[in-house]
Parts: C-alpha cells; sequence; structure tokens
C-alpha cells in the first residue's frame, strides 16, 4: 500500500468514527508548502450530504484521525475544507533503501499474475509503406503492451490485416499498370490508384523475376505487392523497436466458415434481413438508432463484418483482456461489433477499446499535406533516419491520445536539452557520470549511506517525486495511457536538475555525498525504469 493509499484508508476510518458517510476521498500532493506535502478535499465533498459547513467536517474528521507521527508531522485544516498532511521526512528517506534493493522491479506489480491480454494494434493493410498516422498507433501499443507487462501480464501483441478487398484490388491493378508502362505499352492508370515509387519498384521486381509477358490479371500483381510491402512494415516496426507474437489475416474467416457461421447465428435471432440488394442488421433492435448495412448491394462486406468474426475468435481464445487500439474514425464502428457480439451472448466487458486522435506533421511551421494514394506522404523510416527512434516514440506518446497531435520535424531535430527526449536522457546520463565519480573516489551508493543527512528542500522534494513513481504506473494501467509517464518523468527530471544546482552531491563530507550518491541512484533507477517502459533508451553518456 503506497502513501496515498494509507492516507485514504485512514481518512475513511476516521470519517467512520466521526459518524459522518465518506465520500470521494482523494489524496493530491500540495502545490503549496504551506499546505503541507499532501491535502484531501473529503470535507468539501461531503458537505451537501452532511448537510454541514465543510471547515466543521474537516475538524470532526482530524479530531477521529488516527496519527502515527513516524508518518505524520501533522495534520491541519485549511479553507474552504482541505485536510492537510504534513509528512515526516523520514518516511522519504526510507524510499531509497528500497527503491535501489527493489532496482528493476520498482514500479512493478503482480496485479496482472496469471492473467493474459491481447493488444492489437497498426493493423495497417499492406498497401504501402508505414507513415506518421500508423506510427501513433504504433509507439501507443507498444508502449500500453509494455505497461501491461510491468504489471504481471502475459502479452500478446497481435497485427490483424486484410489482404483482399478493394484495397488490395487496385494495389495490384496498380503494379500491372506500372509493369505495361515499363514494356511502352499505352494503360490507363487506376483511379485512386496508388503513385509512390515503391509501385514502381514493385513492377520491375516482377518484370525482372516473371519476364515481359505477364497476362492482365495475373495475381502475381497483388501477391508480390503484398509480400514486399508486408516485409517492409515489418522492418519498418522493427527499426521502432516493436515486434509482433501474431499476425492475423481476415481472409481466415472466409476461409474456415466463421463468417457464414456468425451471419446464420444471427439471422436465426431475426438481427438480419434484406433490404435493396443489401445485407441489414437489425441494430434498431438492440437499442441502436439506424441499421447497419452488413453486405453491400455489390456484395462486399463491410467492415464490421469480419471484424466481429475476428473479435469472437478473440473472445473463444481466453484473454483475461483485449484491448483495439483504433483512430478516432473507428468511434462509430466498433460499439456494432460489441453490440453482435453481445447479441450472439459473449462476454465483451474485458474488452476496451482505445482511440486516438490523428497526427499532422508540421515543418517549419507550415502543415505538411499527406495522401497515402498520391504517394504525398512521410514514412516512419523517414522520420526515425531524420530524428532518431526514441525522439519519435517520445513525441507519438507526449500527448494524451485524445488530443490531436501536431508532430514538429523541428523541435524532433533539435539536439538540444530544448528536446524533452534529451533532457531525460541527459538527467540519466549526468546521474551515470556523477555516480562514476564518485566510485572513483571510493564513496559508495548501494550500502551504508546515511539517509538522515538528506534534510535539504530539494533533496525532500527529490526523494517525494521518485516516491510517487509505483502509483504512476499503477494508474497507467487503470487508464492505459503512456501520457502520464512522460509527464512524470519530465517533472522527475526537472526536480533532479534543481537537486543538482542547489547541492553539491560530491563534497568534502563523505557521509553527506553517499547519502546523496545513493538518493541519485534511486533516481536514476526510476528515470530508467521509466523510460523503458516507455521503449526510450537511458543512455550512460551523452
Amino acid at each position: 500500500m503506497n502513501l496515498k493509499e494509507n492516507l485514504q484508508k485512514k481518512l475513511i476510518e476516521a470519517t467512520e468514527k466521526a459518524g459522518l458517510i465518506p465520500h470521494s476521498v482523494i489524496i493530491t500532493s500540495s502545490k503549496d508548502e504551506k499546505h503541507g506535502d499532501l491535502s484531501s478535499s473529503l470535507p468539501l465533498s461531503m458537505a451537501k450530504a452532511a448537510q454541514k459547513p465543510p471547515m466543521e467536517i474537516a475538524a470532526l474528521i482530524i479530531d477521529q484521525f488516527e496519527k502515527d507521527k513516524n508518518l505524520i508531522l501533522d495534520i491541519f485544516p485549511s479553507p474552504p475544507g482541505f485536510i492537510n498532511f504534513k509528512i515526516n521526512p523520514s518516511f522519504y528517506q526510507s524510499l531509497i533503501p528500497i527503491i535501489i534493493d527493489a532496482g528493476d522491479s520498482y514500479g512493478r506489480s503482480e496485479t496482472g499474475k496469471g492473467k493474459t491480454a491481447n493488444v492489437e494494434f497498426v493493423s495497417a493493410n499492406p498497401t504501402g509503406p508505414l507513415t506518421i498516422g500508423h506510427g501513433r498507433n504504433a509507439v501507443l501499443g507498444d508502449t500500453i503492451s509494455n505497461i501491461l507487462e510491468n504489471h504481471g501480464y502475459e502479452v500478446t501483441r497481435e497485427y490483424y490485416f486484410n489482404d483482399a478487398g478493394r484495397q488490395m484490388r487496385i494495389l495490384g491493378q496498380s503494379v500491372e499498370a506500372r509493369y505495361y508502362e515499363i514494356l511502352k505499352q499505352d494503360v490507363e492508370f487506376p483511379e485512386d490508384g496508388y503513385q509512390g515509387n515503391y509501385i514502381k519498384d514493385i513492377a520491375h521486381s516482377i518484370m525482372h523475376e516473371n519476364g515481359e509477358n505477364l497476362k492482365s490479371g495475373d495475381p502475381i500483381f497483388k501477391e508480390k505487392a503484398e509480400k514486399v510491402i508486408f516485409a517492409d512494415i515489418e522492418k519498418s516496426l522493427r527499426n521502432l523497436g516493436i515486434h509482433f507474437d501474431q499476425f492475423t489475416n481476415e481472409k481466415t474467416f472466409y476461409k474456415n466458415g466463421e463468417i457464414d457461421r456468425f451471419l446464420e447465428e444471427l439471422k436465426a435471432k431475426n438481427l438480419i434481413y434484406e433490404k435493396d440488394g443489401a445485407t441489414w442488421f437489425r441494430a434498431t433492435d438492440l437499442g441502436k438508432e439506424q441499421d447497419r448495412v452488413y453486405i453491400k448491394s455489390t456484395g462486399e462486406p463491410t467492415y464490421r463484418v469480419p471484424d466481429t468474426a475476428y473479435h469472437r475468435d478473440k473472445i473463444n481464445r481466453g484473454f483475461d483482456l483485449i484491448i483495439d487500439i483504433f483512430g478516432a474514425d473507428h468511434a462509430d464502428t466498433y460499439p456494432d461489433v460489441l453490440l453482435a457480439l453481445n447479441a450472439l451472448g459473449l462476454k465483451t466487458d474485458h474488452i476496451r477499446v482505445l482511440l486516438y486522435q490523428f497526427v499532422t506533421l508540421l515543418r517549419n511551421g507550415e502543415k505538411v499535406k499527406m495522401s497515402t494514394r498520391k504517394a504525398n506522404y512521410v514514412t516512419i523510416d523517414e522520420l526515425v533516419d531524420e530524428v532518431g527512434v526514441d525522439v519519435v516514440r517520445y513525441f507519438f506518446i507526449m500527448r494524451g491520445m485524445n488530443s490531436h497531435l501536431n508532430f514538429d520535424i523541428d523541435a524532433a531535430a533539435d539536439s538540444s536539452d530544448n528536446n524533452p527526449v534529451f533532457y531525460l536522457q541527459y538527467a540519466h546520463a549526468r546521474i551515470c557520470n556523477i555516480i562514476k565519480r564518485g566510485e572513483g573516489l571510493g564513496m559508495k551508493s548501494s550500502t551504508g549511506y546515511d539517509i538522515t543527512l538528506l534534510t535539504h528542500s530539494s533533496e525532500i522534494e527529490l526523494l517525494k517525486s521518485i516516491g510517487e513513481f509505483p502509483e504512476i504506473m499503477a494508474l497507467a494501467l487503470k487508464i492505459l495511457e503512456p501520457q502520464d509517464i512522460v509527464n512524470y518523468l519530465q517533472d522527475l527530471a526537472a526536480r533532479f536538475h534543481r537537486f543538482y544546482v542547489d547541492c553539491r552531491v560530491i563534497t568534502d563530507d563523505e557521509n553527506l555525498s553517499e547519502a546523496r550518491l545513493a538518493l541519485i541512484k534511486a533516481t536514476k533507477i526510476v528515470l530508467s525504469n521509466g523510460l523503458k517502459t516507455l521503449g526510450i533508451t537511458a543512455p550512460e553518456r551523452m
């Protein structure tokens, strides 16, 4: 139980002893030291129901609060109705050996031990290179998988794709058209065809391997394109440090009869009907405002059909947690998938759908217009080549997934500590350098230090920050949002840099030096563990 959980428990006990009913017991860090280290607005949240002034409620609770002086120096109220806690510095000091002993496991938990999780992300069809739009999905998915693994889950990273359908037909036609262009034959390039140079490269490759006598409609055009593009996608993902445990093809569910079986089951429940030559899902019978087209009048299924069969397969594989990471354009479709699954009697409350907003690339302050079909785009590989994998990963998660992301290429390419990635990494590298210097002077940083010497306000502030790491990691698991880890690490690095200015680590006082070396070693562990979760390196020198 962390500090805030401990205080929450004690506040609930004190409130009940005071004959009141606790409501919304939240503990937050105080922004002003005159309000102590931690505060709760519990009296304010209770005032209406208790029909008492908040300050009176605060006094009643404080009177019943069981104060452990080893933990709490003081508990006091403040207007308009807060309860404030001044924490004994010895509590913060005691964190150092705990963190050093825990090492790589500090911030981890066994919440998900014995449980499995499936995380589906990227899932781009093999029609072209991965662009920055796919990049945000990829980094979010991988980081969320890391968060789950940090809490004991056995994670399956899964990539779901479709190598059939209209997009893939157009891809094959685009390659075929370029093939005949190479042969100097008149050919009409398909409307909405893919225009990138990679299409020409594939066409040249086909001619080199298969000669000049291929006929129109030969499946080699699509098959070769799919193979080449998918290999390129996998390479791009590896460049980002991302691997997948399973690739699942949409065609599987047509071939094994799962889609026909799923449609027949809905039909048996009278949830499928024909109208205007199309097949419809009777969503209005299940509380929706309008029915949904399942199969178009052309005979082509809509996204909802194979995706429902795919999700039923994932459910049947027995995962304790299923996570889908989709772009905001899926907001209207995924609820229909869950609706159909529920209609078939399947449990879906362990499925979490995370929607992220899209990415705009800025260069010289101007928006870079992009179109995959017209080959106006920036690929993930180009981005990594220009600014590095650590910067790419960081920039994709430094904003909440519900916020539109402006990826400023100029800021990302900045190699000074104005770049937030380098600011973090520089803090880690500086700590490594100081520890190495101290060890060269025979000073210890792992044992034998006197934690009671750490009393400077900058030391205490740094101690408070590293003590919050398990709480931040627990929150990241709860909300599955990497941005909170990013914000926390930035704050931690800022506190370290302030400490470094205020407190010389290696001094003439060997005892104080060893205590401070232990403090920064604990800080290094937290920075390293946090960066590892984000998939970003923690360099020892820069």
